[in-house]
């Protein structure tokens, strides 16, 4: 069973260490991410907010900027999503 996105966020957020690419790929598609597979890598983009994007490598274990990378992405898109509300739109 797929872990609580936002709490996988929360998780991320206070280690970078010991993540697998499917646990980054977990984090983006819980929180409406789309993966569009490449050869040797995916581009992720979000569907509403299409300038979120962000490459990642096909390779099982990532460096840990890609977990950083992950977790600055989805803030963005909570940032997006607090202030669209906010506003209405």
């Amino acid at each position: 069973m797929p872990k609580d996105p936002k709490k996988l966020l929360q998780e991320m957020r206070r280690s970078k260490a010991k993540w697998k690419r499917r646990d980054i790929v977990a984090l983006y598609e819980g929180f409406g991410f789309v993966v569009e597979h490449g050869t040797k890598h995916d581009k992720i983009f979000h569907p509403d907010y299409p300038w979120l994007v962000e490459g990642l490598p096909r390779h099982r274990k990532l460096p840990k900027v890609y977990v950083s990378k992950a977790v600055k992405l989805v803030d963005r898109l909570l940032e997006l999503e607090h202030t669209s509300q906010k506003y209405g739109h």
